[in-house]
């Protein structure tokens, strides 16, 4: 399997990624402060669709040739200003302020779980993301390794920040490291684990 950074493509070919991405995140705890699962589908999609252009813009979008698995990774020390700064005015504009002070607060929480590694030059991985009729055929696996390989190439440690407990058990079982947790006062658990090269 092929996987290729993801440029130049069409404004409804990156709708339709932007659209999958999304509904992978509706039941994510993450967000937590958007309300529950049945009432948040609408200000969820617009945030990841909101937080793809910024992966996409900063060109670390990667997946698979026919656009049904995506990964997002980008190493600490080209992360783009102007994309992200772009990204918090966008999100200014379309989250209510009480959702968005909300969901800041519980961010703020969990911002320094992963300091032991990324205060140090490394590879975060934004989002592992694979369309519901593609599951359980390998593309998950394909999209990590790719971004492995990347960090092998680059010698740093790849990091992955979940609020997903079933998530942090798939990477581990992909070779990753759970080395931390944190329990926000919201009740959501962050688990950062990290990939290292073999020495």
């Amino acid at each position: 399997m092929k996987i290729i950074l993801i440029e130049n493509v069409s404004k409804s070919e990156l709708t339709e990624i932007k659209k999958m991405i999304g509904e992978a995140f509706i039941t994510n705890e993450l967000f937590h402060e958007f309300g529950d699962i049945n009432n948040r589908k609408e200000l969820v999609m617009k945030y990841m669709d909101i937080y793809t252009d910024y992966v996409y813009e900063s060109k670390a979008l990667y997946g698979t040739e026919n656009h049904k698995g995506v990964v997002g990774f980008i190493h600490s020390k080209n992360a783009p200003v102007y994309p992200q700064l772009k990204m918090l005015i966008r999100l200014l504009m379309v989250i209510p302020f009480k959702t968005l002070k909300n969901y800041i607060s519980h961010v703020k929480q969990i911002a320094d779980s992963n300091k032991q590694y990324a205060t140090k030059p490394h590879i975060d991985i934004l989002f592992v993301c694979v369309d519901k009729e593609y599951q359980g055929k390998g593309y998950a696996r394909y999209l990590v390794e790719t971004a492995k390989r990347y960090a092998e190439k680059e010698s740093v440690p790849l990091l992955f920040d979940t609020d997903m407990e079933r998530y942090a058990q798939i990477y581990q079982h992909y070779g990753c490291e759970l080395y931390n947790q944190v329990l926000a006062s919201n009740g959501v658990t962050r688990y950062n684990l990290v990939w290292k090269i073999d020495k």
